[in-house]
């Protein structure tokens, strides 16, 4: 007894992006790192190196998440960068990334947005990472919500 050949085909030619991000980070091998893991899980990542070079990505795409390193030479130029996001009529989800554990900022009230993420743990990053653009989503939503 013989079975009909079944050929088999890949769903998509195209790997599942699940939202875009802005990496901006200083330091070449944390930008890599950080690039890589979010690549891996999914995210479209586009990277600045600079903050002025972050500006020029947020003035010409949209983001989900932007996630600015700690390290981007004058000690306020991270949160400047996640400043300037903020302002954009989009309003992405922005976060600090840095590799320190004790560097984690309240997750209540208007700082919620502002949390520095622990990179040790791929998991608890790719959670957190999550979270920020589910919240973003989700306010975005209600808005849309209480126009109607």
């Amino acid at each position: 007894m013989s079975y009909p050949a079944v050929k088999m085909e890949r769903a998509s030619r195209h790997p599942l992006e699940l939202a875009r991000v802005l990496l901006v980070h200083g330091q070449l091998a944390s930008r890599l790192a950080l690039q890589t893991i979010l690549v891996a899980a999914g995210y479209a990542v586009d990277v600045a190196a600079t903050p002025s070079e972050a500006f020029a990505k947020l003035d010409e795409g949209r983001y989900a998440l932007v996630l600015s390193g700690v390290s981007l030479g004058p000690s306020t130029a991270g949160r400047d960068v996640l400043a300037y996001a903020r302002v954009k009529e989009y309003r992405p989800a922005t976060a600090l990334v840095t590799g320190t554990e004790g560097l984690h900022l309240p997750r209540n009230g208007r700082d919620r947005d502002r949390l520095s993420i622990y990179t040790e743990n791929v998991p608890t990053f790719l959670g957190e990472v999550a979270e920020l653009i589910g919240l973003r989503a989700s306010r975005r939503y209600r808005v849309l919500r209480h126009a109607v």
